[in-house]
């Protein structure tokens, strides 16, 4: 297998070094995207569930930023929710602030019971521009 061409975002490599995994991957002009949460810098969660959503979106495009992309690139996007009965309708307030604008890309939401102390997670794949595609 070649080796992977992992992408990570500015000042936060210990982090995921820590967590022993990549926060994202280039592989034949896609951007695999691992699971964005809320974390601040030091990993702890961002109190207040539309902060944590905020701070995710930011994270992920912190991830997207170092590949050379934006959110507009994204094709695919899964997101975990902890309470979606319950916290849907607020998550779902703060999502049009990153979202752009039509089309928009396809969606997963998932209904999960635990995500590490976090209550949001989103997961994606991009299409790289040309020229970054790596």
């Amino acid at each position: 297998m070649a080796k992977r061409d992992v992408v990570f975002p500015a000042g936060r490599q210990a982090l995921y070094e820590r967590n022993r995994y990549s926060p994202a991957v280039r592989s034949n002009g896609f951007l695999f995207v691992s699971g964005q949460v809320g974390s601040r810098e030091d990993g702890s969660p961002e109190p207040g569930l539309e902060a944590q959503v905020r701070r995710a979106f930011e994270n992920l495009n912190a991830v997207l930023a170092a590949a050379g992309a934006t959110f507009d690139d994204v094709v695919d996007v899964t997101v975990f929710m902890v309470d979606p009965q319950n916290t849907f309708e607020r998550i779902w307030t703060v999502v049009p602030e990153y979202w752009g604008e039509a089309p928009f890309p396809n969606i997963t939401a998932v209904g999960v019971t635990w995500l590490y102390g976090f209550d949001f997670e989103i997961k994606v794949i991009a299409k790289l521009p040309e020229g970054q595609a790596g």
